[in-house]
């Protein structure tokens, strides 16, 4: 009896082992198909990239509907080269700022000059992909020929950026105000409608609009300041892979002349 009653335990543990080792088998190939799904998953990332609403010729809306200009054109031709996804987020310069700020944007394009004072709030930058300078444009028979003429009168900026700041250095020079807009459209409305003096932008933004749309206005000579680049952003250490792309796509499409032919489209020869 006690033989037979062993046998059946033995028997009974044996099982027990198999079961044992067949969960643990299957156990091993969930976990395997999990790292392979989470590799999959990885590899289909999808980047979601900031822009400003209206940039021209940088970013904008052309006549068809369509969002396009350098900073599209260059994202998705350096996308094609590393092979990455991504979806634009059409937000506006502040928002593309704070979207990326709060993780709800992995990177922003958008004109965004490269400075040490962003670099020191916490902006990390690509290698630059465009150098520009900020100006200042007056009404097409304004009078007003230099910062001189601007004492007690009121200025526009976009709020945030390198023309901003280069308008707030010198009005402490030359008298005059600062009024903040969103965006360059409606900034240029109000030199045109005599709300504001003047107003401070990039000056290739400003020489686009005035030769596409007409809009009667003037850069005045004399008022840049010195150049500085654009570059691709972001905010948070951990997609520093996205900007490391960004940076070799670039240098690849210079290279291979596509980046001359984008510029080209946008600017001429």
């Amino acid at each position: 009896m006690r033989k037979k009653t062993l046998a059946l335990l033995l028997s009974f543990a044996t099982m027990a082992m198999m079961v044992g080792c067949g969960a643990s088998e299957g156990a091993g190939s969930q976990t395997e198909g999990t790292a392979t799904e989470t590799a999959a998953d990885s590899s289909e990332k999808v980047w979601q990239i900031a822009t400003d609403t209206s940039f021209k010729p940088f970013e904008y809306t052309d006549d068809n509907g369509d969002f396009v200009g350098i900073d599209m054109d260059i994202l998705a031709a350096v996308a094609e080269d590393q092979g990455f996804k991504y979806e634009v987020q059409v937000l506006g310069w502040d928002a593309s700022i704070a979207a990326c700020q709060a993780g709800q944007a992995d990177g922003m394009i958008a004109g965004a000059s490269i400075t040490d004072e962003r670099k020191d709030s916490g902006w990390i930058f690509s290698d630059g992909y465009y150098d520009a300078n900020q100006s200042m444009a007056v009404e097409a028979s304004s009078d007003i020929k230099g910062f001189d003429d601007l004492n007690g009168k009121s200025v526009a900026v976009k709020t945030g950026t390198m023309s901003a700041s280069y308008a707030e250095e010198l009005s402490k020079d030359y008298g005059f105000t600062v009024t903040y807009f969103e965006d360059s459209p409606t900034m240029y409305q109000a030199v045109v409608g005599g709300q504001v003096a003047a107003c401070f932008d990039d000056t290739p933004i400003m020489a686009s609009n005035i030769k596409d749309t007409g809009i009667a206005m003037k850069i005045l000579d004399g008022t840049g300041n010195d150049p500085a680049s654009y570059g691709f952003a972001i905010f948070n250490a951990d997609n520093q892979e996205l900007v490391d792309m960004f940076n070799a796509g670039l240098a690849n499409i210079k290279a291979s002349g596509k980046y001359d032919e984008i510029v080209a489209k946008y600017l001429g020869e």
